[in-house]
């Protein structure tokens, strides 16, 4: 189950078990191997010590640590973007379609958002023209890729398919589009500082789902919900843009922006369980299950039972912690973007709400949030955009 989801918009233990810190601590973590080669010269002892070491093995990075690689990288470019403005834009490929084309391929790629995603289309129009139809371009890249795996095609999709996507979105990033949609995107790519790694590892996430429908812990369900759509957050933070005022660190901001599409897609995880067991796909870490008394034949044969909500009481928990972690970066977003991000995030939060009210029943009933709710949430996420504001302190948030 693939989820392509823009940083406003979606297009799963009690503590997390890599731990919450990727953002602190945990994200430095680095293991280097042992130095080959050693001269045979050294004294007896010190060869003792090169053989010991060259038995240990290196553990490998958790998914987290190598995430944070992406993210570290992200925030590096928005310095170089504020630093050497001027350069990029004259280095920048030429925009493949001008004037009335590219306002129709922009134009074209906003009637699919406000088709696909009603709710998602109508935050947009909040943001200024230039970041709104940028938006509306990642937007549309993200649900054609999505749909590679997840569309009426997808039994016919191989990887094959998906490397010639790949070479296709490299042309893109090179101002070599193939249709109006890429030519969008191609033209967004020269205007803001968007990295290609997201989109590449959004396509790795599809080559997940093509030959994995199990994840034994939550390590390996972080870096597929990473692929799937927190990658969409590390492609929207440059169009967004950050507030000018802000002290927060650009690693901070994407990593808040990480953790709003790691948080949508656990949510999407926990609402979506019953339809994914019916296409025999079970995302949930099957450690976890384990140690809730739990298998996959309780999931397929949806019976909500104490072990059942015990299991779900802390998959929810988790999600929370990642939508908390998530809001901090919302409010050092640039005034423009704030609001419809913040609305987002509240409206998702509360599919969790809901899947609560359903006695975590998520096998028979969708959890859903009603149209009064969503509506009173918008004018608490704009209270709460402009009455927060960005921080004033420097440093991580």
């Amino acid at each position: 189950m693939s989820g392509s989801v823009v940083w406003v918009v979606s297009p799963k233990e009690t503590s997390r078990s890599s731990g919450f810190s990727q953002f602190a601590g945990v994200k430095r973590r680095w293991w280097r191997s042992s130095s080959a080669g050693w001269s045979c010269a050294r004294s007896a002892s010190t060869a003792r010590r090169s053989v010991s070491a060259s038995l240990v093995v290196t553990p490998p990075r958790s998914s987290e640590a190598l995430v944070y690689d992406v993210v570290l990288r992200q925030a590096a470019l928005v310095g170089e973007a504020r630093r050497k403005r001027a350069v990029e834009a004259v280095e920048a490929p030429p925009a493949p379609l001008r004037g009335d084309l590219l306002d129709a391929a922009y134009e074209r790629c906003g009637e699919v958002c406000a088709e696909y995603a009603k709710t998602f289309y109508l935050g947009t129009m909040l943001m200024t023209p230039e970041r709104r139809k940028a938006i509306w371009a990642i937007y549309v890249w993200c649900r054609r890729t999505d749909e590679l795996v997840d569309g009426p095609n997808a039994s016919h999709i191989t990887p094959t398919a998906l490397d010639r996507w790949s070479n296709r979105l490299e042309d893109l990033f090179a101002g070599r589009p193939y249709d109006m949609y890429d030519a969008a995107l191609s033209d967004t790519v020269s205007n803001f500082p968007v990295d290609m790694q997201p989109f590449k590892d959004m396509i790795e996430g599809m080559r997940m789902d093509l030959r994995k429908s199990r994840y034994k812990n939550f390590d390996e369900l972080y870096l597929y919900c990473y692929y799937v759509a927190g990658t969409v957050g590390l492609m929207s933070v440059p169009v967004m843009g950050i507030a000018p005022d802000s002290k927060a660190s650009a690693e901070s901001v994407y990593s808040a922006a990480l953790a709003l599409g790691i948080a949508n897609q656990l949510t999407n995880i926990l609402r979506d369980v019953g339809e994914d067991s019916r296409r025999g796909r079970v995302y949930l870490p099957q450690d976890e299950l384990a140690h809730a008394g739990l298998s996959d034949d309780d999931v397929f044969e949806g019976r909500v039972t104490d072990k059942w909500r015990t299991f779900m009481k802390g998959q929810i928990t988790r999600a929370r912690m990642f939508f908390d972690e998530a809001e901090k970066g919302i409010y050092e977003l640039n005034s423009a973007s704030r609001w419809p991000v913040l609305a987002s995030l509240l409206l998702y939060r509360q599919i969790l709400d809901a899947i609560e009210a359903n006695d975590y029943n998520n096998f028979t009933k969708r959890a859903y949030v009603g149209k009064a709710k969503k509506l009173a949430s918008l004018p608490i996420a704009y209270a709460k955009a402009v009455i927060v504001g960005p921080s004033r302190f420097a440093g991580t948030l």
